[in-house]
C-alpha cells in the first residue's frame, strides 16, 4: 500500500461537492471535537500526526485544519508532500517508511495521532507495530478508523456489503473496485479488530466518532494513555 494510492483512491469516492465528500467533512470534524475532548492538549502541547494526506481539501488533514495551535503539530507521511507542506507552512513534516520504527525518540511527543490509516498497513502483525510505535513516541494517542459497520463502505461506497468479507468482495469484483477487497490495501475495521491491534498492556478507550449512528456510526476512535498504564 502506497500513500499515493490511498489518497487517489480514497477520494475518487469523496470527489469535491459530492455527497460522500460532505459526509466525509461532517465525520471529520466530529473527529476533531472528540480529539479535543478527549485528548483535551494543552496549548503547549506537541501533537504528531501520522499518515497525512497530500490531497488538499475540505475533508482532509482535519488536524491541521482546526487545531488552533498548528506550530505545535510535527506531521508524518509516506511521501514528499509538496502540496500539504505548502497549505500548512506552519506544521513540521518528517517524511517515514513503512513498518520501521518511527524516526523519533520515546516520549517525543505530548500527543501522537493518526486519521484513516491504520486500515491501510496491510496486516494485523502491521497493526500493532504502528500502535506500539505510537505509544512508544508519545504519552497520549488517539487513533480513528472508519467503522466497518457504517451502513456505506468509506473508500467504495458500497452499502452494507461490506459487513462481511465474502460479501464485499463480490461486491467489489462486481464494481471494478477488487483492490479495496484485498487486506493488503484495506482492513475492515471493528471495535474488535480495533481493540486486537493495541499493545496488551495500553488500556485502550474505544468508541464511536465521526457520523453519529450508535454502533452504525461512521467512524471508531481509539485512545491510549499512558498515565493509565
Amino acid at each position: 500500500m502506497t500513500e499515493e494510492f490511498v489518497d487517489q483512491r480514497y477520494y475518487e469516492a469523496a470527489t469535491p461537492n459530492s455527497v460522500a465528500e460532505r459526509v466525509a467533512i461532517r465525520a471529520r470534524d466530529r473527529i476533531f471535537h472528540d480529539f479535543m475532548r478527549v485528548v483535551q492538549p494543552a496549548a503547549t502541547a506537541t501533537i504528531l500526526d501520522v499518515g497525512v494526506s497530500d490531497v488538499i481539501g475540505p475533508a482532509a488533514n482535519v488536524i491541521e485544519r482546526c487545531y488552533p495551535h498548528p506550530h505545535m503539530i510535527t506531521a508524518a507521511g509516506l511521501g514528499e508532500a509538496l502540496a500539504f507542506k505548502a497549505a500548512f507552512p506552519a506544521v513540521g513534516y518528517h517524511q517515514i517508511r513503512a513498518n520501521v520504527p518511527l524516526p523519533f525518540a520515546d516520549h517525543a511527543f505530548d500527543v501522537a495521532t493518526s486519521n484513516a490509516v491504520l486500515e491501510h498497513v496491510g496486516s494485523l502483525a502491521n497493526q500493532r507495530f504502528f500502535v506500539s510505535e505510537l505509544c512508544r513516541v508519545s504519552r497520549q494517542v488517539f487513533i480513528t478508523v472508519p467503522h466497518r459497520f457504517f451502513p456505506v463502505e468509506h473508500h467504495t461506497n458500497i452499502p452494507l456489503m461490506h459487513w462481511m468479507n465474502a460479501s464485499f468482495a463480490f461486491a467489489c469484483g462486481l464494481s471494478g473496485k477488487t483492490k479495496w477487497a484485498d487486506e493488503s490495501n484495506l482492513i475492515l475495521m471493528s471495535k474488535a479488530r480495533l481493540k486486537a491491534a493495541c499493545p496488551a498492556a495500553a488500556h485502550p478507550v474505544i468508541g464511536y466518532t465521526g457520523i453519529q449512528l450508535g454502533p452504525l456510526s461512521s467512524n471508531l476512535f481509539c485512545h491510549i494513555d499512558s498515565a493509565r498504564g
